[in-house]
């Protein structure tokens, strides 16, 4: 078998599920399927930086994707799968997208312009692949629903997590000393934008313990100046570190020491940073709603995310109480084994075998 993947978020992804989605697929579909032949596709402005990179298998090539270059594309490959619910204008024997979500398109998450141009993408994608993979049953949901796609044509496989590795005392107070930040601290990871419901979460915040700090890592994205305007004038102002994009290896160890991760978002198409919390033993306090629910089972606290009440009254349990949090932990780490990056690659090459 010869297959194509467009592999332009396999690279500069910080802190992006869909980086880490193409990286880790890609590095498994190639271990699983040695006899199998892998290309590569990258768009221009990701193809040097990719070049610098280790090839993930030795059956593996590197292409450019954009017409002209690599007009025979299409004749060379069985099929093509675009790992960001989008595919280029070639015409392919066989093709496959996997969405993450759509958020763009219901939700106030975005300018006009993107939300028109994403919408666009999405729905090309859905009419032109012969079947779709989603991350999740609450995507599988939406597009089934917005772009009219029967449910025969969806195959709903779940991202792996790579566990948070685990780091000697040391280590994590020189890490604590360098950022200057101590425990008990919320830990939240992603993008500060309104999507992740930063605003409710630092409301929250205000009604608890003094004594109890929040940790955004990430970098801004859309509705970042309200974020920021509402945490200059909180009065919880002190305890809130803002650190904007931060190097994986940092994110471990953030991990490591919070208290708790506090993950209240309005929207999700899986949630990663749920799971790694969860693999780190760390409590989780995530939305009812969404993928959230789905990712999380029965190993978090789920709240109502536009009750800023129920939030802050989860967010003190997940601190406070130890039994409840000792069972959060257990359940948490239990939950995160279950979801293997091999599992994903197997049942992404069944999807292409029965194409095929």
């Amino acid at each position: 078998m010869t297959a194509a993947l467009d592999a332009s978020y396999s690279v500069g992804q910080a802190l992006s599920g869909v980086g880490i989605y193409c990286r880790r697929l890609i590095e498994e579909l190639a271990a699983s399927a040695p006899e199998s032949r892998f290309v590569l596709c990258y768009r221009a402005n990701r193809f040097f930086r990719a070049m610098l990179q280790p090839r993930p298998g030795t059956n593996v090539v590197r292409r450019m994707l954009e017409e002209p270059l690599n007009i025979l594309l299409p004749r060379r490959v069985e099929l093509f799968h675009g790992l960001n619910q989008r595919l280029p204008r070639y015409r392919f024997r066989r093709a496959v997208a996997t969405f993450h979500d759509l958020f763009v398109i219901t939700g106030e998450y975005s300018t006009v312009e993107f939300r028109r141009r994403f919408t666009d993408l999405a729905r090309d994608a859905a009419v032109r692949s012969d079947h779709i993979v989603t991350v999740s049953r609450h995507t599988a949901a939406r597009v089934e629903s917005l772009l009219r796609v029967e449910c025969s044509r969806i195959s709903v496989i779940h991202h792996g997590v790579d566990p948070i590795p685990e780091f000697p005392d040391e280590d994590l107070a020189a890490f604590r000393r360098r950022y200057g930040i101590e425990p008990p601290f919320l830990l939240h990871v992603g993008a500060v934008q309104a999507r992740k419901n930063i605003g409710r979460l630092v409301e929250a915040l205000e009604s608890l313990d003094s004594q109890l700090h929040l940790v955004l890592a990430g970098s801004d994205g859309y509705g970042a100046a309200e974020i920021r305007a509402l945490i200059e004038a909180s009065p919880a102002r002190r305890r809130i570190h803002l650190l904007g994009y931060v190097p994986q290896a940092v994110v471990e160890r953030l991990y490591r020491t919070a208290t708790a991760l506090a993950f209240p978002s309005l929207d999700e198409g899986f949630g990663f940073p749920v799971l790694e919390a969860m693999s780190a033993g760390l409590p989780v306090v995530t939305s009812n709603r969404a993928a959230m629910a789905e990712v999380a089972g029965d190993a978090a606290l789920l709240v109502d995310p536009v009750d800023t009440a129920a939030i802050a009254a989860a967010l003190l349990r997940a601190v406070e109480d130890s039994a409840l949090r000792g069972e959060l932990i257990s359940k948490g780490l239990a939950r995160a084994a279950g979801f293997r990056w091999t599992r994903a690659a197997a049942e992404t090459l069944d999807v292409y075998r029965k194409l095929l």
